[in-house]
């Protein structure tokens, strides 16, 4: 493990000393009204079902835990785990990311309005762990649909950019024990400057009936909402995920994730990942974990 982060560690002194050597041109930062097509000049140049970036997308070649979830828990009894698995604490993480245009402007040219289809995928590898045949721990599917509408006014020096609500589904894939999914219906507000980036998303889940809810109270561990803040500088790419439950007392969690992005040559960059809280991940939904992960990206918030 130790020669893991030294490796990764050396890249990353490396990169960083010698970044201003291979970084030719400094690769272009996108917008959030580029992102999401708000001007309508730059929408007619786009056209529809064209994939386009939403999240990042990275592999972090090395990512430790505080505490490896080995035996999985659920307030359904059918979603608890008996024997402790043979995990260990090392794991490869990585995420693709993409969505599409499928209507435009749906309100009319001048309200505007676009329905987008967007879909990420994150997966957590025991690469490391060649004692049970190095298998794929979780991987989190989840595709969603969104209605965006422009908007155009400031508040406290912050552009607003647009306002939307979407169908958002999250899974594993898995069965019991281990299986876990939930739906919601999201509510987006987006607002930048010319080196910032800020998305409220505020959710409520679609309640299921308890034999079929394979995670009671997953909002009191994931939260309700999330608030994200990107800033892009020169060849830096900050951003910041904070999540809360919007309860106090014993249901007072969340979690918070930061994720630092150093360009080195074009749109490849060095990636930094540190996550404390619940919900890395959804078999982790109610299990609180510290996280360290080190690699590449490709695409950042900006």
């Amino acid at each position: 493990m130790k020669r893991i982060f030294f490796i990764s560690f050396l890249l990353l002194s490396t990169g960083l000393i010698s970044a201003q050597k291979l970084l030719i041109n400094k690769p272009k930062s996108y917008s959030l009204s580029e992102r999401w097509e708000t001007n309508d000049t730059l929408t007619n140049q786009k056209g529809l079902f064209r994939v386009m970036t939403y999240k990042p997308v990275y592999v972090l070649l090395a990512n430790y835990t505080s505490d490896i979830n080995k035996q999985p828990t659920s307030d359904n009894p059918d979603n608890v785990v008996k024997e402790p698995l043979p995990l260990k604490n090392p794991e490869l993480k990585f995420q693709i990311s993409f969505k599409t245009k499928a209507l435009h402007n749906i309100f009319g040219r001048k309200a505007g309005g676009d329905l987008w289809v967007g879909y990420t995928q994150t997966s957590r590898w025991q690469l490391y762990n060649p004692d049970i045949s190095r298998p794929f721990r979780e991987t989190n599917y989840e595709p969603e649909i969104m209605l965006v509408v422009p908007t155009r006014y400031q508040i406290f020096g912050l552009n607003g950019v647009f306002a939307g609500i979407g169908f958002n589904h999250q899974s594993n894939g898995r069965s019991n024990p281990l299986s876990r999914s939930w739906n919601r219906v999201i509510l987006q507000f987006g607002w930048e400057t010319k080196d910032l980036s800020i998305i409220l998303r505020p959710w409520w889940r679609l309640q299921e009936t308890a034999i079929e809810d394979n995670n009671p109270g997953i909002e009191n561990y994931v939260g309700r909402g999330d608030l994200t803040m990107a800033y892009e500088k020169g060849r830096l790419d900050l951003s910041i995920i904070a999540r809360h439950s919007l309860k106090f007392g014993e249901n007072n969690r969340g979690s918070v994730e930061f994720d630092y992005g150093f360009k080195v040559y074009d749109y490849l960059k060095l990636h930094l990942q540190i996550f404390h809280g619940y919900g890395e991940s959804l078999i982790d939904y109610n299990h609180k974990q510290t996280t360290l992960g080190l690699g590449l990206s490709l695409i950042e918030w900006r």
